[in-house]
């Protein structure tokens, strides 16, 4: 039966992925996996959907997520992150192991945005559980660093922000918590517009608007603490603003250098509580990596201890390098009787080589052409 109308087409936020760029991208997510590993992290995986409930109750209404029912009339949800899933693992599964541990893993993803945005895309990322030292912070980061540098991205930069610093400036404001989180949220989408709407009708005066919507005009080095200082005094930002201060000096103790302040970054997920970062390329609109601390997520299952990590998007991150040529065959296995061509191929691939064998008897002449036209240059005519 012929397929006609969405039997041609695929869902919106959806791509096909063909051999040159699937190729490149498994090799990639291997080379990061053995990042993660050589900086002793050890990988896992977790299931593709989760109950609602351990995804996030609260997100019951939000249409971001991909949800069904099982025969049993349990509510599921396609994962659209993984590090709750993982949370969720530590605290069930792993919470009698010595801390800290470092867990890495790659994986799909699933999230309903409006195309052109992916609604399917694979992560690869890491986990530090059970340090709330500014060391740990500082690891991530690293580690975020030495990945995209290992892929081969030659331009980009972290920005570094602090949760804490925001939502203590806030605090100082006396908002109600409705207000501040819809103001995180617009910041974290960086959609000033919306921001500046909310705002207005705000009732807040015009020297405290002004300081929210300068809040991502800060950024830059060190200094950038010292002025934030200057304008607060309270002590939820004073503590944030010390321990993001620690966090950037044992960046330098790392060697890394393409690291700023950026007060404006803030993350999409509430489950964040100090660090925050994103990963940026040059022409790039959306980070490359991200992540943060989020210390108060393990609690929601039970187990209370302090976190960090980043997940890096594995399709942007392809999207940016030079995919290869697809890897073609090393040799072509041709001949008249196929008995004889099946032997030496299954020979020749257990020595390693990638092997090609004609599926037809053909002669030498015909062997030579059908090689060319695979781009197979070594012919091995039976």
């Amino acid at each position: 039966m012929k397929r006609h109308g969405l039997g041609l087409q695929i869902p919106g936020g959806t791509a096909d992925i063909l051999p040159r760029e699937q190729a490149f991208a498994r090799q990639l997510e291997r080379d990061i996996i053995d990042r993660f590993t050589a900086w002793a992290y050890q990988e896992v995986a977790t299931p593709t959907f989760e109950y609602l409930a351990c995804i996030n109750p609260h997100w019951e209404k939000d249409e971001k997520l991909y949800k069904f029912f099982d025969s049993e009339g349990n509510i599921l949800a396609l994962r659209p992150e993984l590090t709750t899933p993982i949370a969720r693992m530590v605290a069930t599964r792993l919470n009698e192991q010595q801390l800290p541990l470092r867990l890495c893993y790659a994986g799909e993803i699933f999230r309903y945005q409006k195309p052109p945005t992916r609604r399917v895309f694979r992560q690869a990322g890491v986990e530090l559980v059970g340090s709330g030292s500014p060391l740990a912070d500082a690891e991530v980061i690293a580690l975020s660093v030495a990945t995209l540098k290992d892929a081969g991205v030659k331009e980009f930069q972290i920005n570094l922000g602090h949760i804490g610093i925001f939502r203590g400036l806030l605090g100082d404001l006396g908002l109600e918590t409705d207000k501040c989180r819809q103001i995180e949220d617009c910041i974290a989408r960086k959609d000033f517009v919306a921001l500046e709407l909310f705002l207005a009708e705000s009732g807040l005066e015009a020297r405290e608007i002004e300081l929210i919507l300068g809040l991502s005009s800060f950024h830059g080095g060190e200094e950038v603490l010292d002025k934030v200082a200057q304008i607060t005094s309270g002590e939820i930002t004073s503590q944030a603003l010390e321990n993001l201060r620690e966090v950037y000096r044992a960046l330098k103790m790392f060697g890394v250098s393409e690291v700023a302040i950026d007060l404006g970054v803030l993350r999409g997920f509430d489950y964040y509580t100090g660090v925050v970062f994103e990963g940026y390329a040059p022409g790039l609109g959306f980070p490359l990596c991200e992540g943060g601390r989020y210390d108060g997520l393990l609690e929601n299952f039970g187990f209370n201890c302090p976190a960090t990590g980043f997940a890096v998007n594995l399709e942007r991150l392809a999207n940016i390098l030079q995919a290869p040529e697809c890897p073609q065959a090393e040799l072509l296995v041709a001949g008249t009787n196929m008995a004889n061509v099946i032997a030496k191929a299954g020979e020749l691939r257990s020595q390693g080589l990638k092997v090609e064998m004609a599926l037809i008897p053909m002669d030498k002449n015909c062997a030579l052409e059908y090689g060319a036209t695979r781009g197979i240059k070594e012919i091995l005519y039976i």
